[in-house]
């Protein structure tokens, strides 16, 4: 091999795997080495294979919450992950390794600190997750996305380096985006609950989806999830069997291209997943934000409700989501453009558009 390459590590949803892949984006760019260490079985195999990257399997799944026959499971396939994963530090020598935590970053770190080898690690969330709080402590460095999140950590080599973005939040205008959609230059809503979307958020927004097309002449782009887009149209055409000749709905189950979406919006309803929270903020957008309640670590909520504190965002919770709810909060910031452009206004304030190069040239360092 030519040179030492950089061990990226980081799966199981996409809050893990986006960001380990805009750094090994970045760094391939830099003409470095890497390689990805992933579980073959989760969404992380697809995107990092379909980018032609090199990627080394672990056989890893998330710890059990209760000590049976299971848990003792874990611990031999978590033992075997870690051997492996030594492995891999022995036949590559790599720089450094970089993980965004979950479990699937765990076998190498743990590899990693028996072998003396130098980590760095960046966590997505307000209060950062297990595995980035045990190993936090023995990381030549931790970048973090929210500043609530130090509180949690103990290191002193700790940075709020925001989440990994792409470029294009910086230079697509909202003129562009739209044009790009084929939409008009108006008042534009979108709705996403994720790539696998979100039956509360679907539900609601079939509902509405006719009286703020009609009686606001709002344009919506609709994200309804791969899983619920047939689900949805069914709904759909029961309520309003003429929708497909209503030039206001763009309805898709998954848009490929996200930063063009959210750069043609001025109000998103979303699940508070820290990257979408990321991408909302560089966006500019004002957001209706309806926490997955049953998150890991409850984190999507305490993302949630910081945004609320920083005047960025509009709290619903998930058991309370139902078309008229979520028609309330719309229709609040559809008169109130003064409170429209404040939500705006703060959330723009709390993006952070080099979060890729600091993570970088941190990383390098180490």
């Amino acid at each position: 091999m030519s040179k030492q390459p950089y061990f990226i590590t980081g799966g199981g949803t996409g809050g893990h795997i986006y960001p380990a892949v805009a750094v090994a984006d970045e760094l391939i760019k830099n003409n470095e080495e890497i390689f990805y260490i992933g579980n073959p079985k989760n969404l992380e195999y697809d995107i990092v294979t379909a980018k032609g990257y090199k990627f080394l399997p672990v056989n890893v799944h998330g710890m059990p919450r209760s000590f049976n026959f299971e848990f003792v499971k874990w611990m031999f396939q978590l033992l075997f992950a870690v051997i492996k994963s030594a492995g891999y530090i022995v036949k590559y020598k790599p720089k450094a390794i970089f993980g965004t935590g979950g479990y699937v970053s765990a076998p190498i770190m743990i590899a990693a600190r028996f072998m003396k080898k130098p980590y760095m690690m960046h966590d997505c969330d307000a209060q950062p997750g297990l595995v980035t709080r045990k190993f936090a402590p023995h990381a030549s460095i931790v970048s973090l996305a929210f500043d609530s999140a130090c509180n949690f950590i103990n290191n002193k080599n700790c940075y709020v380096n925001g989440n990994p973005i792409r470029p294009l939040f910086k230079t697509l205008s909202k003129e562009e985006a739209r044009k790009n959609l084929g939409l008009q230059d108006k008042l534009t809503l979108c709705v996403m609950g994720g790539s696998q979307g979100a039956r509360t958020i679907n539900d609601a927004t079939v509902e509405i989806l006719k009286k703020f097309s009609k009686d606001f002449d709002i344009q919506i782009i609709f994200q309804t999830g791969k899983k619920n887009f047939d689900r949805v149209i069914e709904q759909l055409i029961r309520i309003y069997p003429d929708y497909e000749l209503d030039n206001n709905l763009l309805i898709k189950p998954y848009f490929e291209d996200m930063v063009t979406i959210l750069k043609a919006s001025d109000i998103a309803v979303s699940r508070a997943g820290s990257l979408s929270i990321s991408e909302i903020e560089a966006a500019g957008l004002a957001s209706i934000l309806i926490p997955y309640p049953h998150a890991a670590a409850d984190h999507q909520r305490k993302n949630a409700k910081f945004m609320v504190e920083q005047g960025a965002s509009i709290y619903l919770e998930d058991s309370e989501t139902n078309e008229h709810s979520l028609s309330e909060k719309v229709e609040m910031l559809v008169k109130d453009p003064t409170k429209l452009k404040e939500l705006q206004t703060n959330a723009l304030k709390l993006a952070k558009f080099d979060g890729v190069n600091k993570i970088i040239e941190q990383l390098k360092n180490i």
